[in-house]
């Protein structure tokens, strides 16, 4: 049958379906995506009835983007227009420190026995983390479309082309993806959600340790080559050169070769934890 919505926003839209998962590969799949699509509806409707959270964390955002860039762009020392630094930078933040809502939610949801009561019905394994993630991801896109005209109302713009923009967006939206995952599986893992705590101890010092706000070149020497090789870094670089936005001034290869290290660097993230948190996740009671 169809799950059941934690939510009244939503009802049932698809006919019943068996307990046990159908025989063919064909039929699973097409079985897991309709449930993962049931998820993702669930978690949207939340955000609809309850859209505080997903405005702070815009508002957070666009906080941080024009903090930098009146307050302290004066001060930074970086080739060209700060505005233009400035902006893939937080573009690319934003999406690694989505990962702290990501975290949050699954474990509240763990917490609060929600998880256990999904795991209790006929449905896809992997749907209830298939459907946060996509969710999360819907809820990033809005976040970047906020960020993209916030610094377009500032002063910053892409010079690339329509073509390298959009690639440079789907590199953002690759980071996110990655970022989730990895959200997910800690979330999974956690002990409590007060444990957000200890993944900022985490993520604050890997996101503001990057090219986002200044050039590695500004830093101590290893410091600045641990920056370099900082995946965040990997793709506000790559975004930057695609943007046509100046970057940092390096001969290191990852600083040449941008776009590469910002693909090889989300795909081994997620395949990594992708097959983690599913397997966590059916793993959950044992």
């Amino acid at each position: 049958m169809t799950v059941p919505m934690a939510s009244s926003a939503l009802s049932p839209s698809s006919a019943p379906r068996p307990a046990e998962p159908p025989a063919t590969t064909v039929s699973r799949l097409r079985w897991a995506v309709v449930d993962a699509w049931t998820m993702t509806r669930r978690d949207l409707a939340h955000w609809t009835n309850q859209p505080g959270m997903l405005v702070a964390n815009l508002l957070f955002s666009v906080m941080v983007l024009l903090m930098f860039g009146l307050l302290f762009g004066g001060a930074m020392a970086v080739p060209g227009d700060y505005w233009e630094f400035l902006v893939p930078g937080v573009l690319a933040l934003t999406m690694v420190f989505g990962i702290e809502s990501t975290f949050t939610a699954v474990n509240t949801d763990l917490a609060r026995g929600v998880t256990d009561r999904f795991r209790s019905l006929p449905m896809a394994g992997s749907a209830v983390v298939v459907g946060r993630a996509s969710a999360d991801l819907l809820s990033s896109v809005v976040t970047l479309a906020a960020l993209t005209a916030t610094g377009l109302a500032a002063g910053w713009q892409p010079h690339g082309g329509l073509a390298p923009t959009l690639a440079a967006f789907g590199l953002l939206l690759l980071l996110r993806l990655a970022m989730l995952w990895v959200g997910i599986y800690l979330g999974l893992v956690a002990r409590g959600p007060e444990s957000v705590m200890a993944l900022q101890i985490l993520v604050w010092p890997v996101g503001f340790l990057s090219n986002a706000f200044v050039s590695p070149a500004t830093m101590p020497g290893w410091l600045g080559a641990l920056a370099e090789w900082n995946p965040l870094s990997a793709t506000v670089a790559a975004t930057r050169d695609l943007f046509g936005n100046p970057g940092w001034t390096s001969d290191s290869w990852v600083a040449t070769h941008p776009v590469l290290p910002a693909l090889v660097w989300p795909v081994l993230l997620i395949a990594v934890f992708f097959p983690l948190s599913i397997r966590r996740y059916r793993r959950l009671s044992r």
